[in-house]
């Protein structure tokens, strides 16, 4: 009786385990940052890529369409599309508009004063699960 009590139980502690690991959540496919198509699409500039016809708004429109984005802030002027694990940054420059790729910690802290308001979390705090997918668990 205590050996069926005790298989029963490893077989639930590694059913619950194997529930808890993986590379990615079933109702939630990987979400990565088109980059091989952002670097074939756009110009290499020093800070990222750059767009020297299309206004901020168009762009990020552009990339989402390649690559639905988890979301998106329009925030004074610029453009922001979170993946699982990055931040695309669409900012208007004197060359045009400029796209900056940067892990999620990252762009956070680089885009900071733009960000601290929104509802994306920040990575600086305890709460912060990490945006990849298994990460965090």
């Amino acid at each position: 009786m205590k050996t069926t009590r005790r298989i029963t139980a490893i077989v639930l502690v590694g059913a619950a385990l194997a529930g808890c690991s993986g590379s990615k959540d079933d109702d939630r496919p990987d979400n990565d940052v088109p980059i091989s198509w952002i670097r074939s699409t756009y110009s290499s500039h020093t800070s990222g890529y750059l767009d020297r016809t299309d206004v901020p708004s168009v762009v990020a429109g552009e990339i989402h369409t390649n690559t639905a984005s988890r979301d998106r802030k329009d925030i004074d002027g610029r453009v922001f599309l979170r993946y699982d694990d990055d931040i695309v940054a669409v900012t208007k420059v004197r060359e045009g508009t400029l796209i900056e790729v940067d892990d999620y910690r990252t762009g956070y802290q680089r885009h900071y004063t733009q960000l601290q308001y929104s509802s994306w979390p920040d990575p600086a705090t305890q709460s912060f699960r990490g945006g990849g997918p298994g990460s965090g668990k």
